[in-house]
């Protein structure tokens, strides 16, 4: 059941020992966020029974502030409960020293935003910057190129604006996977589910399933400083042969009418999978394999192979984002593995559907240059950064100019993945479930929105007075 809240006003709030600053960064960044709009779309999500859920406001509210702060559940409510400004933040009309909810709270508020309902507000704050601040001053785009590829010269085409894409991997946090110590912790695993099923039977002596030497086997290879390549093949067989025999026996078991809890059953399910993998790339002698499972904890993450000199695979969910006048977009976020080129042609019809027009021209990776992607962006009149196919002109320095400038606006995009993942969790996501994990990424991005607003909004009130001292102040909502 939801129950609709009006929204709070600074003037509102009962704060016992004085007044609160009305130029607080929270209470600023709260005015730019429109909660009305969005408790709409919240509210319809709930049936109109049950106990009464907590508001919107302090939901979305509690989730924007541990992503800011980068913190845990657990300090997220800690600092709530001893910041006067974090409390008008999430809607409470007066302090208080205790926070309204536990940290365990915090994953129910993940669980309540869906990725459409996270995209639809990041299209809402975005929507606001052109109600209250003027962004013309930061806009990242720049002149358009007209050496870039696909440029249609003085023909006076609708086409307006920049599209900056790239992708980026969002890290989980997970232990670095290895074939052995995937195996060892399966097969530990296995023994707690036999356990679990010996004790629902009477009578029955417990199978012989030689934990021990299977743990002194893991033990031997494991604790060694360097490992040869024969050693850790040898070490594999025989783990795999342990796992084998456990499989074996809690067949057996279930045979004979023994239940498994969910949990049980997701984690078995998950290392028979994992079993088959690990057999088949024995067999086999190679080390890929397509969905491979690199935790047993989180068996949806999938290793992302992205090339770079710190890491060249990252294990988690591959993220396609599009900058746009400087504000971030999620186009696309999948476990899988997928070629980022193959998402250039829905950016930017998606940008064509929320704008009304094609972008002039595109900021984009190499990797987005491909025949296919120029002969579409050739067709839509779009310009693309990069050189042109075919033999360079002889005097190429303008080009050459061009392709630096493009290059340095183009590096918007690394700067938001730079701060999204230093500042704002994107680094690495700690949360456990899949819909949890997808919540972190996208709050992270709206964070990013968000920040970037207050920015602007900080630069207008601040700086025009001063370069237009007959322009009238900007005042606060």
């Amino acid at each position: 059941m939801y129950k609709k809240h009006d929204q709070l006003q600074i003037d509102d709030f009962i704060f016992p020992y004085g007044e609160l600053d009305q130029n607080n960064e929270w209470i600023t960044l709260a005015g730019l966020i429109p909660w009305e709009a969005i408790e709409k779309k919240y509210a319809s999500n709930f049936v109109n029974n049950g106990h009464p859920a907590h508001s919107c406001r302090m939901a979305l509210g509690a989730l924007i502030i541990k992503q800011t702060l980068d913190c845990s559940d657990a300090w997220t409510v800690r600092h709530i409960s001893e910041n006067p400004y974090l409390q008008y933040f999430i809607g409470l009309k007066a302090y208080q020293s205790t926070c309204p909810f536990g940290e365990s709270t915090m994953v129910a508020f993940r669980k309540r935003f869906s990725e459409e309902d996270l995209t639809a507000i990041n299209e809402m704050i975005i929507a606001e910057k052109g109600k209250s601040d003027d962004d013309s001053h930061d806009d990242p785009t720049g002149t358009p190129s007209s050496q870039a590829d696909g440029a249609d010269e003085g023909n006076g085409h609708p086409h307006e604006g920049t599209l900056i894409l790239d992708a980026t991997c969002a890290p989980a946090d997970i232990r670095y996977p290895q074939d052995l110590s995937l195996l060892n912790e399966a097969r530990k695993n296995l023994e707690a589910i036999m356990d679990s099923l010996h004790e629902q039977t009477t009578g029955k002596i417990k199978p012989r399933n030689y934990r021990k030497q299977a743990l002194k086997a893991y033990q031997r290879i494991s604790k060694k400083r360097r490992k040869g390549s024969k050693e850790i093949r040898k070490g594999i067989r025989r783990q795999l042969g342990y796992l084998r025999r456990d499989i074996a026996i809690i067949a057996d078991y279930l045979e004979e009418g023994t239940n498994l809890g969910p949990r049980q059953q997701q984690r078995l399910e998950t290392i028979l999978e994992l079993y088959a993998q690990q057999q088949a790339m024995y067999d086999a002698k190679s080390h890929t394999i397509p969905d491979r499972i690199v935790s047993l904890s989180q068996h949806w993450v999938r290793p992302i192979v992205r090339g770079k000199v710190t890491a060249k695979t990252e294990f988690g969910s591959k993220l396609h984002l599009s900058v746009t006048d400087g504000y971030s977009r999620i186009e696309r976020l999948d476990f899988d593995a997928y070629n980022e080129a193959d998402e250039l042609k829905n950016a930017v019809e998606s940008y064509c559907k929320r704008i009304g027009h094609y972008p002039e021209r595109i900021l984009a990776d190499k990797i987005y240059r491909n025949r296919e992607n120029l002969r579409y962006c050739k067709e839509k009149q779009i310009a693309i950064t990069g050189p042109r196919l075919g033999r360079p002109p002889k005097n190429d320095q303008e080009d050459k100019k061009q392709a630096y400038s493009d290059l340095c606006e183009r590096n918007t995009i690394e700067g938001r993945f730079g701060t999204a993942k230093q500042s704002y969790g994107m680094g690495r996501i700690k949360a456990r479930l899949k819909e949890t994990s997808v919540t972190v990424i996208y709050l992270s991005v709206i964070v990013l929105n968000l920040r970037k607003r207050l920015a602007a909004f900080l630069w207008r009130f601040f700086c025009w007075p001063i370069q237009a001292p007959l322009l009238t102040p900007f005042i606060f909502e």
